[in-house]
């Protein structure tokens, strides 16, 4: 196209462009694009159209405890966070470093505020929060988020209160006995299957001058219903305590009674980290280094502290220390894993933007995901559909608790945790009294008989976590 004729075309345009602008109302006068005539010194400039802003994506936040150092503490972000961040279009996840998070989290609620998304220690929780009116309903995003095919069938009836659900588990979880496998070769210890191989076997321990439990609770009092369960359904029975559970016997029953006289022994005993006076002061780090070391020799606990013994004694930092698992022992030495859940996640009934949380829920809980987090943090997966192949690259010994847990589960050898099936008030009640037990100031019969009026109140008002039936 020759400049004359470019010009012309040009001129044609301005003139309209005039025109159009001068039969507006007065009212409007707004400028139209103005395309300049161009001069040798001015060089014609393409019109270019904008790109439509990026639509701003709702903020979602999350409460958690800091860090503790090291590269676990932040895998959660690394692996699940970050990874959400980059790939969704409408939803940014913010993780809040709160100290004490789970008390921090209570607090807010109670105030009318606190995280969108809430994460509790487990369904006993979730009922009191639902109670005061904190958490929102979840039962329109399971459906529109299909979280149904996410996971196994009796999982999100553990979420449900009154019918309806608030919840969703996470970290499937059970509690075994774990064991200094160098300690154990070196004196041509056995792991025990039942308690009368156990009560032995801490017997020939005190007399070689190793403790037999690395237990302790100065960082985590509740740590004492770990053992108050694992004596309930290992002594007594998962049936007796699934009665117990539905009202059909007292918590007072003999064998109860001598399922907490035996822990009491135990624990009087100074089986329990040398004494009682050291279970008070010993937290997380000193019992794993105590186990790691050999001056324990065995550990009741969860699954989750298999990551923990992984990074400590696996390492090679104490020798040829190493560790291994085995079902802690029962009254017929039949395996029994105590069925549990680690946390629960609910979404804040304040919550701005509930749809958002429930997206990023929907992300967590994909199997690909719960599969990368076991795989990298040595976070046991929560009840979902894993595939076949999830479990590759995982350490023999978590994988394997894995399938125990599940093969009992689908045989019924599986019993209760009490954070998981116990109603809110029975549960602190379980795991506070437990040390007047302790003490001296009550008995291990006075203990249930207290418990049972607590349970029985809760009972009646239908105040029960759901149970799966046997």
């Amino acid at each position: 196209m020759n400049r004359v004729r470019l010009l012309w075309i040009l001129s044609i345009v301005t003139i309209l462009a005039v025109v159009l602008v001068s039969c507006k109302p007065a009212a409007t006068e707004t400028p139209a694009v103005v395309v300049e005539e161009p001069t040798e010194e001015a060089p014609t400039q393409e019109l270019v159209e904008e790109e439509p802003a990026t639509p701003e994506k709702a903020t979602v936040t999350l409460w958690t405890d800091p860090p503790g150092g090291g590269e676990a503490a932040t895998c959660f972000s690394q692996t699940v966070v970050d990874p959400f961040n980059e790939q969704s279009d409408t939803v940014f996840v913010e993780v809040v470093y709160q100290p004490e998070a789970w008390n921090a989290i209570r607090t807010a609620l109670a105030g009318g505020a606190g995280p969108d998304i809430v994460d509790t220690p487990g369904p006993s929780f979730v009922y009191e929060l639902v109670q005061a009116g904190q958490l929102l309903a979840l039962d329109d995003l399971a459906d529109e988020f299909g979280w149904g095919e996410l996971f196994v069938p009796w999982a999100l009836s553990l979420g449900e209160v009154d019918g309806k659900l608030y919840s969703i588990a996470d970290e499937l979880e059970t509690l075994v006995l774990y064991y200094n496998t160098a300690v154990f070769e070196e004196h041509g210890w056995e792991p025990p299957t039942t308690w009368d191989e156990l009560n032995a076997l801490c017997k020939e321990m005190e007399a070689a001058g190793v403790i037999p439990f690395s237990h302790g609770n100065a960082d985590w009092r509740p740590a004492n219903e770990w053992f108050v369960g694992e004596y309930l359904n290992h002594v007594a029975g998962p049936d007796k305590v699934y009665q117990a559970l539905t009202g059909e016997i007292p918590w007072t029953d003999p064998d109860f009674v001598r399922s907490i006289e035996l822990l009491n022994e135990h624990q009087q005993k100074g089986w329990f980290m040398g004494g009682l006076e050291f279970y008070y002061t010993t937290g997380w780090d000193d019992y794993i280094i105590a186990l790691a070391t050999g001056e324990a020799a065995m550990k009741i606990e969860g699954t989750w502290v298999a990551g923990a013994l992984i990074e400590q004694i696996a390492a090679g930092e104490y020798g040829d220390n190493d560790w291994d698992w085995v079902p802690v022992p029962s009254t017929s030495g039949k395996a029994i894993f105590d069925l549990g859940m680690g946390h629960t996640w609910s979404v804040n009934k304040k919550a701005a933007n509930p749809r958002a949380a429930a997206e990023f829920l929907t992300y967590f809980f994909s199997p690909e995901v719960q599969a990368r987090r076991f795989r990298e943090c040595d976070l046991v997966p929560g009840p979902v559909r894993l595939k076949a192949d999830a479990l590759e690259g995982i350490d023999s010994r978590m994988a394997g608790m894995i399938v125990a847990l599940s093969e009992a589960s689908d045989a019924g050898d599986y019993g209760y945790t009490t954070w998981t099936f116990w109603p809110p008030k029975s549960d602190v009640y379980i795991y506070e009294e437990i040390e007047r037990v302790w003490s001296g100031e009550i008995t291990p019969k006075e203990y249930l008989e207290g418990l049972r009026a607590v349970f029985d109140e809760e009972f009646a008002a239908g105040e029960m976590p759901p149970l799966p039936t046997r």
